[in-house]
Order: C-alpha cells, then sequence, then structure tokens
C-alpha cells in the first residue's frame, strides 16, 4: 500500500484528508461533551496523527499515510485553506466594533497585548542561549516570541462566547471587542516582526513597514470605498452571483499577493482584505455562506494535520525541557490573563467580572498555531520551541471553557443567595 499511495499523490491527499477529518470529528464528539471547543479535537487530532503519537505506535502507519515527500503537498493546500481562513476571520471582525469605543475596551486590549509581549520577550531574552540558535538573530526572536505571547483566538472566543449564551451579555460584548481590537493590533504587530525577520537590517524592515502602511491605506481608502460602489451596483434580491464571487477571490488572492511581494505575509493580505469587506448589500454574509462550510470542514483540518506532523513532543526528552515548556505557558497565562484582568477592574468591572475578561482573553487556540507555523517557517523558532508552544496554546485553550463555566456558577450562586437574603425576614 506505501508504494501504491506514493505514487499516487492525489489519492494519498485524499486519504489523509478522510483521516483527518474523520479523527478530528470523533474527537470533538467526545470533548463537545466535556465543554471544549472543536478547535481542540482538530489540534489534538493533528498531534495524534503526527509523529507524538502516530509515529510512536507504528512509524510504518504514519510513513504510509503522511510520508515525508507528501509534505509539500499538504502544506501547500493547507496554506491556502489558512489564506481562505484569514479572509473569513476578518469578514467575521466588524469595523463598527472599533467606532466609538469607551476606554474601557480599548485599555484591555492595549494592556493585553503590552504586558504579555514585554513578558515575552523578556522570557525570550533569558532563554535565548537554551532554546534559540546562533544563527537567529537575538532581536529576531525576542520580537517573536513576545508577539506569539499576546495572541487571542477571536473566532474561538467568539464561539465559546456563543455556545455558553454570553454573547450579546455586556461582560460578552466587551469580551468580543477587546479581542477584536487585539487581533488587529496582534496582526500589525505580526506583519512588522515578519518584515524584521525577513529583511536584511533595520532599515529593510522599516522600508516594509512603510510600505505595508501605504497598502493598508490604500486598501482601507481607495479599495474599500470602490468595493462598496460595486457591492451597490452588482447585487439585488437574489444575492451575489458567482461572477461576484469569483471577483472577489481574485482580489482576495492579489491582496495576498501583494503583502507576500511586501515581505510580510501572504495571510496579513488576506485577512486585511476580509475586514473591507463592505457589510452592506449581503456580499460578506454571502461570501461567508458560501466559503465556510469548505474552508473549516475540509481545509482547515489539513492545517492542524500539518501543524500536528511538525510538533514532535518527543523533543521534550528531559525534565528541563518540560520545565521550559511549563514556564512558557506561565508566562503566557500571566502576561494575558493578569494584564486583561487587572486592566478590567481599573476601568470599572467587578473583579468576577475582571476574571472573565481575563479568561476569555487568554484563550489562543488556531490563532496561535498560525502564528508559530510563520515562525518556523521563517525559520525563527526551532521545532522544539514550536512543540512548546503547541502546547502553550492547548493549554490556555483547555482552560478558558471549564473556568468560564466556573465563574458563570459561582456569579449564579451568589445572585440566589442574595435572592434568598433579600427575602428572608
Amino acid at each position: 500500500m506505501q508504494a501504491f499511495l506514493a505514487s499516487h499523490p492525489l489519492v494519498l491527499l485524499c486519504v489523509q484528508a478522510v483521516l483527518v477529518i474523520a479523527t478530528s470529528r470523533l474527537l470533538g464528539v467526545v470533548l463537545r461533551r466535556l465543554g471544549q471547543p472543536l478547535v481542540i479535537a482538530e489540534v489534538l487530532a493533528g498531534i495524534a496523527l503526527g509523529p507524538s503519537l502516530l509515529g510512536l505506535i507504528s512509524p510504518e502507519l504514519l510513513a504510509t499515510f503522511f510520508p515525508v515527500s507528501s509534505l509539500g503537498t499538504l502544506g501547500v493546500v493547507s496554506q491556502l485553506g489558512l489564506v481562505f481562513f484569514m479572509f473569513l476571520i476578518g469578514l467575521e471582525l466588524e469595523p463598527a466594533l472599533l467606532r466609538g469605543l469607551g476606554k474601557s475596551a480599548l485599555a484591555i486590549s492595549n494592556t493585553s497585548i503590552a504586558l504579555p509581549f514585554a513578558l515575552g520577550a523578556g522570557a525570550a531574552v533569558w532563554l535565548a542561549p537554551t532554546l534559540s540558535t546562533p544563527s537567529v538573530p537575538l532581536a529576531s526572536f525576542v520580537l517573536f516570541l513576545g508577539v506569539a505571547m499576546s495572541i487571542t483566538a477571536f473566532p474561538v472566543l467568539a464561539r465559546i462566547l456563543s455556545e455558553r449564551g454570553l454573547i450579546h451579555t455586556p461582560i460578552g460584548a466587551l469580551a468580543v471587542t477587546c479581542a477584536a481590537i487585539g487581533d488587529v493590533t496582534a496582526w500589525c504587530l505580526l506583519a512588522f516582526v515578519s518584515a524584521v525577520v525577513r529583511s536584511s537590517g533595520l532599515g529593510g524592515a522599516w522600508l516594509t513597514a512603510g510600505l505595508s502602511g501605504l497598502y493598508c491605506a490604500a486598501m482601507w481608502f481607495i479599495a474599500r470605498p470602490l468595493l462598496a460602489r460595486l457591492v451597490r451596483q452588482r447585487t439585488d434580491r437574489r444575492g451575489i452571483s458567482q461572477r461576484m464571487v469569483a471577483f472577489t477571490v481574485v482580489l482576495l488572492l492579489l491582496s495576498a499577493l501583494a503583502t507576500e511581494a511586501i515581505g510580510v505575509h501572504a495571510l496579513f493580505g488576506a485577512f486585511f482584505f476580509g475586514v473591507i469587506i463592505p457589510r452592506e448589500g449581503g456580499l460578506a454574509h454571502g461570501l461567508r455562506e458560501r466559503l465556510e462550510d469548505f474552508v473549516v470542514v475540509l481545509l482547515l483540518p489539513l492545517f492542524f494535520a500539518f501543524s500536528g506532523l511538525r510538533t514532535q513532543v518527543g523533543l521534550l526528552d528531559s525534565s528541563g525541557a518540560w520545565a521550559l515548556c511549563g514556564l512558557l505557558t506561565l508566562v503566557a497565562v500571566v502576561g494575558k490573563f493578569g494584564g486583561a484582568t487587572v486592566a478590567a477592574r481599573l476601568t470599572g468591572q467587578t473583579w468576577r467580572d475582571s476574571m472573565s475578561v481575563g479568561v476569555l482573553m487568554n484563550t489562543r487556540g488556531l490563532m496561535e498555531l498560525v502564528v508559530l507555523n510563520i515562525g518556523l517557517d521563517l525559520g525563527v523558532i526551532s521545532p522544539t520551541v514550536f512543540t512548546m508552544m503547541v502546547l502553550m496554546a492547548l493549554v490556555t485553550t483547555v482552560m478558558t471553557s471549564p473556568l468560564v463555566a466556573w465563574l458563570q456558577r459561582r456569579e449564579g450562586e451568589e445572585l440566589r443567595a442574595q435572592a434568598a437574603a433579600a427575602r428572608a425576614p
């Protein structure tokens, strides 16, 4: 079978897709009952099908179904899936959320980016002799680890709030708004860090940053109004046409190519193009309807499989390595949870609501894996650091649902106790 699959790349890709989707959905059934989002099942499925589990149990099966020679094709397909997924994330981000914000959302978002960035950068300086290599400039390693610590998984957070019935509550609206601002800020930081890593010097990095600024300005002030006018002219009650979908997909790919050519990353171009799509006229809704199921059900799990194949838990082969992994996780939690909680409290939220916001902002999930894969592709982090950070992303995401449920339950108990005390003679 191994020889047959190796000589038929399309058949092999189809078999890989079947294994990945089936495994993630089966795990999803179990984890849903434990209150965990589907993204946890997809991450675990990717790790299980990689060298960390399948390779440990049966290296022959790993070599048969996920041979090294197939990783190039799987990587390209998963990257294309990520381009479309980041476009969908941009569509989910309502620009209206970023206007007319109170000081609370802005302060929480900025603090939940700044503190973990500072802690991550500080930890990177200390850990660089152990976890980095001389070929990687210290500034690149420090900046990248700072950004990786600052990420919040906006789509995962929104889905957790929706499942918990909190999406339209004041605390849910605050958390979603903070995560939306944080997403934009973190991606701008990642764009700058990518520019620093890819450029030959600081001058080249500033040139890339300047070109990125021009790109964003052109997209926001020129492309966005033109798209809005086109949507008004081309849409009707029947919704968007296939021609409009094709035109939008072409523009999406051109936007991704533009940021890749600038020296940032194609994913940033896809994300920003999603942000500028007009919400009026049904274009954003129609595109989401047409693309979401295909991207989320097929292409995204392939990305998790590709990430899982790059995650080698066996590299953490000593108590010292696991201690460093625990330290990175602790730094990530203290920075994100601590920064968001304290900022929320200082802006007038109760301690319980502040902790709820902190827990939600600490969700990393998929977005962390996207950033980590970029870092591994750029050569900024090693496979060992990649594995540590994947485990950190998994732990911080798993924490979210049970902690939010516990805080909700405690709040309900307190409200019932207050009501009982008020009724007492």
